[in-house]
């Protein structure tokens, strides 16, 4: 295993200040050992570890990781970082390494034994993600893990199968392919969802300011109701074919695990797109949030409790986005001066009633391509 060096080109440098990398040779005592089997979710959380894209850590964290991410959003040594990254268990195991496997028994990793440690489900579902309602998926995942956390460094022998595999680019791969652009400047734009106007308009605008934009949904697991990753991907092709640039566009997949975490992911996603090379992010309105748990604009104020410039990565807020029948053009309350009734704004329960009907949404609401694409993954 070896650490990458950051580049000695203009690209901003991974956090912590080199992109780690877990990946390694199958050690010989692999199929002796304890075995640990991981939900979908650790095993995103692994292969990210061995890609680097969770760059400094090495590893599940110990508990004064844990400890002092939870109180204070920063790592032991005091880099900044806002959620947990575990591998819970039911009980500690015999020897001081263990074989990481997945929910069939096959084996990815192994993980060096640094301690086993007891954690409070409640504390740390009100400090990540500000409520302990079982409602909330993120709190109800937690509630359901097992009670040990384990800690320690990884060798990953096996990466997990990607879902898109075109699109599966790991850390030094989406840093290769800025640099050949000669891209200095690159925002990401994190998105479990299909771009429409809105999201259109966020990141044509933060284009207008950058060498090139990272479009990174995340692939992950997400909710039930949530449009499958599929789907997604067929939408965000069509939309960048027809209406984006495509010299100053990649497109790659995010395999991280939706947390739901609101406002402490979104420090979280924009760590992690810092370690894939971008020097900006984009943070909507109720990033990463669910339900009524977060304020519209907590993931951006949440910025605030870092000192200036301490992430390196720099956020670019936007504000609800939507088409101005007066303005006749796109725009958000910091440009527009009309009230809501001429706003054209739809929820996404109607915009899914539109689409179960085989009724396309208004042009000024989707791109016609995207509407084709979901109608007949919504009709089946």
């Amino acid at each position: 295993m070896t650490e990458v060096a950051a580049e000695k080109h203009h690209l901003i440098a991974p956090h912590g200040g080199y992109l780690v990398d877990r990946t390694g040779p199958r050690p010989h005592n692999a199929d002796s050992l304890e075995q640990v089997p991981l939900t979908s979710r650790e095993l995103s959380d692994l292969d990210m570890l061995a890609s680097g894209a969770l760059s400094p850590l090495e590893g599940f964290m110990g508990r004064d990781d844990y400890e002092r991410v939870l109180e204070e959003m920063r790592l032991a040594k005091g880099i900044p970082w806002a959620l947990p990254v575990c591998l819970a268990v039911d009980h500690e195991p015999q020897g001081d390494e263990v074989t990481l496997t997945d929910e069939a028994g096959k084996p990815f990793a192994v993980l060096e034994v640094d301690e086993v440690y007891e954690y409070d489900k409640e504390r740390e579902a009100r400090n990540a993600f500000r409520t302990t309602d079982e409602a909330h998926p993120g709190v109800a995942r937690l509630y359901a893990q097992k009670p040990l956390y384990i800690a320690g460094k990884v060798t990953v022998f096996e990466r997990a199968q990607p879902a898109f595999p075109e699109l599966a680019l790991d850390p030094v791969e989406t840093r290769a392919a800025f640099t050949e652009r000669g891209w200095k400047r690159v925002v990401g734009f994190q998105t479990r969802n299909p771009i429409h106007r809105a999201h259109e308009y966020l990141t044509k605008g933060a284009l207008e300011t950058v060498d090139g934009l990272l479009i990174h949904p995340l692939v992950g697991d997400t909710k039930s109701d949530d449009v499958p990753a599929s789907t997604r991907v067929e939408c965000y092709r069509v939309l960048l074919e027809n209406y984006y640039p495509e010299n100053r566009v990649v497109l790659s997949a995010f395999p991280a695990a939706m947390r739901y975490a609101g406002p402490r992911e979104a420090i979280w996603h924009a760590i992690c797109r810092k370690n894939y090379g971008c020097s900006h992010f984009i943070v909507g309105r109720d990033h990463a949030g669910v339900g009524d748990y977060y304020g519209t604009y907590d993931a951006q104020l949440i910025f605030d409790e870092f000192e200036p410039h301490e992430l390196d990565i720099e956020p670019m807020f936007f504000e609800h986005a939507f088409w101005c029948k007066v303005c006749a053009q796109m725009a958000t309350p910091k440009t527009c001066p009309h009230g809501g009734d001429d706003h054209v704004f739809l929820s996404g329960t109607k915009v899914r009633e539109l689409l179960s009907n085989g009724e396309l949404p208004p042009v000024e609401f989707s791109r016609p391509e995207v509407a084709e694409v979901l109608i007949k993954a919504y009709r089946g």
